[in-house]
C-alpha cells in the first residue's frame, strides 16, 4: 500500500495514517489521512496523496458542513452559478484572505462561523 505524505494531526501532533476511507465510512471512497485517537481525518485529491485540506475532528467537520451549506448555494444556483472559483474569490475578499487560502476544507471553526455570518449578511443585503 502507498505510504502517503507526512501529514500531522493538528490536535495531538501525531502523524496521521494513510488509509482507505472504508475504515471510516464502511465503503471505499478513496484514501484519507486519519488520526484515530482524535477521530480526525481528511480526504485526498483524486489520484494523488495530497490532502484536500486539514484534518478535522467531529466538531470541525460539523462546522465545515454548515459553512458549505451556507456558501455553496452562491455558486450552485446563485449569483456565481457554476463558477465556483469566482464565488471563492468573492469570499476571499470578504474574509480578507488570498484566493489560495480560501477553501472551506482549510478553515478552522472560527473561519467557518465567519463564512456563515458573511452568507447570512449576503442573504439579508445582497447588493452590499
Amino acid at each position: 500500500m502507498k505510504q502517503g505524505q507526512e501529514v500531522y494531526c493538528p490536535y495531538c501532533g501525531n502523524k496521521a495514517e494513510y488509509v482507505d476511507s472504508a475504515e471510516i465510512y464502511g465503503k471505499s471512497y478513496g484514501m484519507v489521512y486519519l488520526c484515530r485517537p482524535c477521530d480526525a481525518y481528511v480526504g485526498v485529491h483524486d489520484g494523488t496523496d495530497t490532502p484536500l485540506g486539514r484534518l478535522a475532528n467531529r466538531d470541525l467537520r460539523r462546522w465545515r458542513n454548515r459553512a458549505h451549506a451556507a456558501f455553496d448555494p452562491l455558486w450552485q444556483q446563485g449569483r456565481y452559478r457554476r463558477r465556483r472559483n469566482d464565488a471563492y474569490a468573492w469570499l476571499a475578499g470578504k474574509m480578507g484572505l488570498t484566493k489560495e487560502e480560501t477553501h472551506i476544507a482549510m478553515f478552522d471553526v472560527e473561519q467557518c462561523k465567519q463564512v456563515i455570518q458573511i452568507m447570512d449578511n449576503e442573504r439579508r443585503n445582497p447588493n452590499v
